[in-house]
């Protein structure tokens, strides 16, 4: 079965939100995704790819329209879906008053993981990202990068069937967002499902089978790599996404930038 002929995991029908009554963050969003997919969902600061998420994962339960997840309504069985999901904020409260030892303890026991596979798991994963020599320090003095590894581990500690990223590479050097990227791509390729909401345009152009760029609370624009390509003269995804979401004037703004510390010439 090739993945086009697979279910949706995931289906979105007319999503609407609004947070005061009138304005509205997201104007009727429709989705369709299937397992094994990377989805890259990008878009301006205030577009609505946070909300989205929220909704998806059942951290906001007002809203219009109709959102599956495994074929369950989020707004009735949340619980369920939340058993079968991971999530990496973008900015996220750590217990951070624990060790990372003690924090994936603590999730693996909400998440019924047995204690030696738990141990297991978590030992490995610490291994993985540079943390098993700090597995028993306490997180307040750990770096934002050393967090954020933490809440990728925690986000796989219960290996979900979808994982909802948002900007899951922030504080990390090179080689780990290297060693992520790859963790992604093995995980896409075993069937998992991966939203990935971000502003780096390369790491998505890169990683994701698809991308869905939104823009006031609409998409628009669906599609691979390549058929955005196709339909915008083969430019970058950052030309493409500056071309769509009317960026086009950022060279001018960043010339009148510097243009503001130059002294005046006199003639």
């Amino acid at each position: 079965m090739n993945m086009n002929q697979k279910e949706p995991i995931i289906i979105l029908r007319d999503l609407k939100k609004s947070y005061d009554g009138t304005n509205y963050v997201l104007k009727g969003i429709n989705l369709d995704i299937v397992p094994g997919q990377v989805i890259g969902y990008i878009g301006p600061n205030g577009a609505g790819k946070t909300t989205t998420v929220k909704i998806m994962i059942g951290m906001l339960s007002q809203y219009e329209g109709q959102v599956k997840v495994f074929g369950l309504n989020i707004s009735e069985k949340a619980q369920d879906v939340k058993k079968r999901i991971g999530y990496v904020p973008e900015t996220a409260a750590l217990y951070d008053t624990l060790t990372p030892n003690e924090y994936l303890r603590f999730l693996g026991q909400i998440h019924e993981i047995p204690g030696q596979e738990l141990q297991k798991r978590a030992g490995d994963m610490l291994h993985l990202f540079g943390l098993k020599d700090y597995a028993d320090a306490r997180m307040t003095s750990f770096s934002k990068g050393m967090k954020q590894k933490v809440l990728i581990i925690a986000s796989l500690i219960h290996d979900p069937d979808i994982l909802f990223l948002d900007e899951p590479l922030s504080g990390l050097d090179a080689n780990m967002m290297l060693v992520v990227k790859e963790i992604l791509a093995r995980l896409a390729a075993k069937g998992k499902t991966i939203f990935y909401c971000s502003h780096v345009m390369d790491v998505v152009e890169r990683l994701c089978h698809r991308i869905v760029i939104i823009d006031k609370g609409i998409i628009i624009a669906d599609g691979t790599f390549d058929e955005l390509q196709a339909m915008n003269k083969g430019e970058s995804l950052e030309k493409i996404f500056t071309q769509l979401t009317g960026s086009s004037g950022l060279e001018r703004v960043a010339q009148e930038f510097i243009s503001a510390f130059e002294p005046e010439s006199h003639s």
